[in-house]
């Protein structure tokens, strides 16, 4: 008795799957890529050897080369801002959060006279200051 086989079984690979899938990861990579923008605003920042960092910063405020000032706080986007109008914008954050830091991102050639005018602010209302440097 001479049985036959029905289904033949064939050695071969469809790429169509793995094409799919390789697009659907480079989608997803240049969606993710364009969303996240760690530094919007471009800031020579000054050199420093010390190695202490802080891990609850609420408010992040940087002054750019030209003396534009912009305020970031938690992890939104930083928005520009009025030097005159900072200090009410930041006791309007640290009345959501006493134990607040402001880490200042001020570029290295600007006057220093605008990084005292920060540290002013901060210390009239008992916050804390953190200037940010890079290594």
């Amino acid at each position: 008795m001479a049985l036959k086989r029905r289904n033949k079984v064939e050695a071969t690979f469809s790429m169509s799957s793995m094409t799919d899938l390789i697009f659907l990861l480079l989608l997803f990579f240049v969606m993710a890529s364009t969303m996240s923008s760690p530094n919007d605003i471009k800031i020579n920042l000054p050199q420093s050897r010390a190695k202490t960092t802080t891990k609850h910063v609420v408010a992040k405020v940087s002054i750019d080369n030209l003396g534009n000032y912009s305020v970031a706080v938690g992890n939104k986007r930083p928005i520009a801002i009025d030097p005159e109008a900072l200090e009410g914008y930041l006791m309007q954050v640290q009345a959501s959060d006493s134990a607040m830091y402001i880490a200042l991102h001020a570029d290295q050639d600007i006057a220093y006279k605008e990084v005292v005018r920060v540290l002013d602010i901060a210390n009239q209302n008992k916050m804390k200051v953190v200037i940010a440097t890079k290594k």
